[in-house]
């Protein structure tokens, strides 16, 4: 990887720039997530929305993750236009928002906000693209940059807490409003990268061709496998908290260990100095491991151990992941790969729900040995490509 000290005067100093507008923008971005999330549904059933509308609502964004997602990433990098694009749909998802927030029809939220997912959802991966294209620019270290995306997360999480006791329910929206405005203003802080080389090979030209390269479909199938394990905690976690007697403010606590474990992990990046396929692979066998165990029904302080196993499950998997993308796939085609990537997550994440909920109405916590084997799955498909995959600088067939 290229250091900083190898780029003439002024190269260290704009590597700070961007690496302090990639943090604040992280921050703001997921941020919003974090007001979105436990907010945006109870502003709907507020304004009127039917329960059964609710969830084709708050689907939209998980159905535009796996459909407009990889063509509008694909566009922006093939144009040469990913900063320019990030901006855009800041501000577009800021300006559908405001628009949702005017206009409190159950029909028209639904039109509004399938359109303004579809300029929301790029916003993450792009983000990571765009981040990925300067720290292989300046010699930086991804982790450090995206640990500041999950502190926001957990901050706006927990100050949802407090602000849902003072803002009426149908004024949530202005919270989320006020957010992505925030983050629409900061993206213009992001620094403009230079333009990469173009790539001669014909195939290499256009981001597609990196779905007909085995090594990449294993990076994202596993990637895939791993994090759509997390689907069913992600869905009955709380619920099942709730049912054996946890208080609300135990379960937060064990949904902000996870983060917090997540967060170390990113800090602590920069020293993994192995290989990426090995981050990937502990990171799949933590998750295989953490599903067994939460399979058993653990006591609290098992189960507080558990959570901490987020920052292998998710955290290590993502780092490893990403390492994998930086070193293994061409430079101008890196935001389309992280399109691909979360993608193929949300596909998986998607089914893996569907079933998790037919599952969990038979076997309970039993579903956590489906989520068990699908860690395991992406562990043996890693540690089958591991060879070529180490010995691979750049993914070109």
């Amino acid at each position: 990887m290229t250091t900083e000290s190898q780029f003439p005067g002024g190269a260290q100093s704009s590597g700070r720039r961007f690496a302090v507008g990639v943090g604040l923008f992280y921050a703001t971005t997921l941020g919003i997530i974090g007001v979105y999330l436990p907010f945006f549904p109870v502003w709907l059933k507020a304004v009127g929305v039917e329960a059964s509308l609710i969830g084709i609502i708050t689907a939209l964004p998980s159905l535009s993750r796996f459909t407009v997602l990889p063509f509008v990433t694909a566009l922006a990098e093939r144009h040469q236009v990913l900063r320019g694009a990030i901006v855009f749909m800041a501000f577009a998802t800021a300006l559908g928002f405001a628009a949702i927030g005017v206009l409190h029809q159950p029909v028209t939220i639904l039109i509004l906000f399938a359109l303004t997912a579809c300029v929301w959802t790029p916003l993450g991966p792009m983000t990571d693209g765009y981040t990925l294209k300067g720290v292989a620019r300046y010699g930086l270290d991804y982790g450090p940059l995206r640990l500041w995306g999950s502190a926001a997360f957990v901050v706006g999480a927990l100050g949802c807490g407090l602000l849902a006791g003072v803002i009426a329910a149908p004024h949530l929206i202005w919270v989320i409003v006020g957010v992505t405005v925030l983050s629409a203003f900061v993206s213009l802080g992001l620094q403009p990268l230079d333009t990469p080389p173009v790539v001669a090979t014909a195939s290499l030209s256009r981001a597609n061709a990196l779905l007909r390269r085995p090594l990449f479909l294993a990076i994202i199938g596993t990637a895939a496998l791993v994090q759509g394990s997390h689907a069913a905690y992600y869905t009955f976690a709380s619920i099942t908290w709730q049912d054996t007697g946890l208080d609300g403010m135990t379960i937060a606590a064990l949904w902000s260990l996870g983060v917090i474990a997540e967060i170390v992990v990113f800090a602590l990046s920069p020293r993994f100095s192995g290989s990426p396929v090995v981050l990937v692979m502990i990171g799949a066998a933590g998750a295989a491991l953490r599903w067994v165990i939460t399979a058993q029904e653990p006591p609290i302080a098992v189960l507080a151990v558990v959570q901490l196993m987020h920052g292998l499950s998710y955290g290590m998997t993502h780092i490893g992941t990403i390492g994998l993308l930086v070193r293994s796939v061409p430079h101008h085609v890196l935001a389309s790969a992280q399109g691909y990537l979360v993608a193929s997550i949300g596909v998986v994440t998607t089914i893996t729900m569907v079933l998790s909920g037919l599952i969990y109405a038979q076997v309970g916590q039993g579903v956590y040995y489906l989520m068990a084997a699908m860690a395991g799955a992406g562990l043996l498909l890693i540690g089958v490509a591991r060879q070529k995959l180490d010995a691979s600088s750049e993914i070109a067939g």
